[in-house]
């Protein structure tokens, strides 16, 4: 007798995890009139308890403080090396949890509930390369396309409405009517100071024309608005200087968390969430479908979380008439497969967990961004930062609180972009993005030195397109409350052994100091602090990007492809060897896509819902 022989499904699927991925696939799911259960972990951001919330949610500049919000986080402690000497020389090590902290959300929207909100478009390679790999040609860049245009909506920027109102244009009837609201960052009113203003300037200048055709780029620039996501500027390949789409509408953040509830109210007998909802594993019958799953009722259970609960929790369980799909990210949906029997036989004979399908590949191919930050103290502070706490109540909170959202609360901090090409690559894999603020990476803490520095700008150095893949994710205990072990293996401890992706960031490192070269000869910078002018030789700064470079766009360990080659989906989202049951989120990828993963992720969410719905048994 099967676990549901006697239950009668009350729901059509049921999705795990509420972000980029979960969240939008049921959405779409329950629109096309199909009973959803959404499974989160935590609750609603917006509502958890906790004196910042919910400003630290909604407000753009405190995307920081939300990562480090008690009420929403999860603190992985992930390893970048498998040797303790090398891994012991990153000052955000932290040895009480052997490892460097990667923080992610336990809350509705995952982590779109705490991102920078930034959304740039993929390589067209990108998807093009998964059609070529698999054979699957709904993968073509062309076709994905649509996806993209289905969800973005830039319809609420200023210039758009001007365009609109100068000369009858209809944005939504021209690919822009999708429902993620972006608008672009620094609005005029946010550069504050005249200073900063002319510093922007300044390094606009620099990046435009050391990229070379500097009529041809300026020309581009102000033809597209600088907008990354430009069809025009994605099918070139193009670089150079950019603004950034941020996900905000009025500037409030909106993301995963918006589109459920929006849709969870209009269709509430088709989208049911259910908060506080820990799946500790994937319920099977006969032949490995996949039923339901079962899960831990209450708060705080994941001991990921920021203060997590004593409580065992409540278990339950939820059976699906037709699939289960998972969406909980590239650390927890390769733990949730594993702990359900399905994973590499090895891993799960280790900690006693019964093999229902031997698949070698879930939690292997674990891929990241290589990042690291030029840290420039500046001679005064801010103006616009003048009195700022980053808190409610201060100035800027009052300026951004108001009808006419303005001010610098209305950013995510960064102030200009330029996307370059290394020699390493054959597409740009640089996004080098400047930031007011002190901005070093990822520990216990850190989020405080944006509010306690403000004389500070910050070039985060973004690698895209890396070549390693040697990281893993493995089980640490067969009980699901306790987070996987994480390790990444960068750089010499990696697959990249002519060390590619090294030499890329150091040249990003150069470009951006050729960048700032002028304001530091003039006086407006008073010292770079980071990587700092003791390191200056590609060597020295090697060993600087092999000590400190982090990563926050963890993927690919659920990966696309033929199970010889590594492999644990099909093309069409499916686990290998089981039936009813996909993965859709950042682990699908063969390899890392693009800058900014969550643009990629947000378009296999309405891919998978596609694929799903023309499915002739669904």
């Amino acid at each position: 007798m099967s676990e549901a022989s006697a239950v009668r499904p009350a729901h059509d699927y049921i999705v795990v995890g509420s972000g980029a991925g979960g969240g939008t696939l049921a959405a779409r799911l329950a629109e096309a009139g199909r009973k959803v259960l959404l499974l989160e972990a935590g609750g609603d951001p917006c509502k958890l308890t906790h004196s910042r919330l919910p400003g630290d949610y909604q407000v753009p500049a405190f995307h920081a403080f939300a990562s480090e919000n008690p009420a929403l986080r999860w603190d992985f402690f992930v390893r970048h090396y498998g040797g303790d000497e090398r891994q012991k020389k990153d000052e955000k090590f932290t040895k009480e949890r052997d490892g460097v902290l990667y923080p992610r959300a336990g809350a509705l929207g995952g982590c779109t509930a705490h991102n920078a909100m930034i959304l740039v478009y993929p390589h067209n390679a990108d998807w093009d390369d998964i059609a070529k790999s698999t054979g699957d040609s709904s993968w073509q860049a062309s076709k994905m396309r649509r996806y993209f245009e289905r969800l973005e909506d830039c319809r609420h920027r200023p210039l758009m409405r001007c365009i609109k109102a100068l000369t009858g244009f209809n944005p939504s009837r021209h690919g822009f009517s999708g429902w993620l609201t972006t608008e672009l960052a620094i609005p005029m009113e946010a550069l504050g100071t005249r200073r900063l203003r002319q510093v922007l300037e300044e390094l606009a200048v620099d990046a435009s024309f050391e990229i070379g055709h500097r009529l041809k780029r300026l020309r581009w620039f102000f033809k597209t608005r600088g907008d990354p996501n430009d069809w025009r500027l994605v099918i070139a390949n193009a670089y150079g200087l950019r603004m950034v789409p941020l996900t905000t509408l009025g500037h409030v953040r909106v993301g995963s968390r918006e589109r459920v509830l929006s849709v969870a109210d209009k269709f509430p007998d088709k989208l049911q969430i259910e908060f506080d909802a820990l799946v500790t594993r994937i319920l099977f019958e006969g032949q490995n479908r996949a039923i339901g799953v079962e899960y831990l009722k209450g708060e705080r259970l994941y001991r990921a979380h920021a203060n997590p609960s004593n409580d065992a929790g409540e278990k339950r369980q939820a059976y699906a008439a037709k699939e289960v799909i998972l969406c909980g990210g590239a650390f927890n949906t390769p733990q949730l497969l594993m702990l359900s029997g399905v994973g590499p036989r090895e891993e799960l004979e280790r900690y006693g967990i019964e093999v229902r399908n031997h698949l070698p590949g879930v939690g292997k191919n674990l891929q990241d961004r290589y990042e690291v930050s030029v840290v420039n103290r500046m001679k005064n502070d801010w103006q616009m930062l003048a009195g700022s706490k980053f808190s409610r109540g201060d100035p800027q909170y009052r300026e951004w609180d108001q009808e006419k959202r303005k001010g610098v609360y209305t950013t995510n901090g960064g102030v200009l972009a330029v996307i370059k090409k290394s020699k390493q690559d054959r597409l740009p894999d640089l996004f080098c993005l400047g930031m007011v603020g002190k901005f070093k990476g990822y520990f216990p803490g850190y989020s405080k030195l944006l509010a306690e520095h403000q004389n500070y700008l910050s070039w985060i150095i973004l690698k895209a397109h890396t070549l390693n893949n040697r990281g893993k994710v493995t089980l640490q205990s067969s009980d699901p409350r306790v987070p996987p072990k994480i390790n990444f293996h960068y750089f010499d401890e990696g697959s990249d052994k002519q060390e590619k992706d090294l030499a890329a960031v150091v040249e990003g490192i150069h470009f951006v100091r050729a960048m700032t070269k002028d304001l530091r000869e003039r006086g407006l910078i008073a010292a770079e602090e980071l990587p700092g002018d003791r390191r200056q030789s590609d060597e020295d700064l090697k060993d600087f990007v092999r000590d400190n470079a982090w990563g926050h766009h963890a993927s690919c360990t659920c990966q696309i492809g033929p199970e010889e080659k590594g492999g644990v989906l099909s093309s069409d989202f499916r686990v290998h060897g089981t039936q009813g049951l996909r993965v859709v989120d950042a682990s699908v990828f063969p390899r890392i896509p693009g800058f900014f993963i969550v643009s990629a992720i947000y378009m296999i969410g309405e891919k998978a819902a596609d694929v799903i719905l023309s499915d002739g048994k669904n």
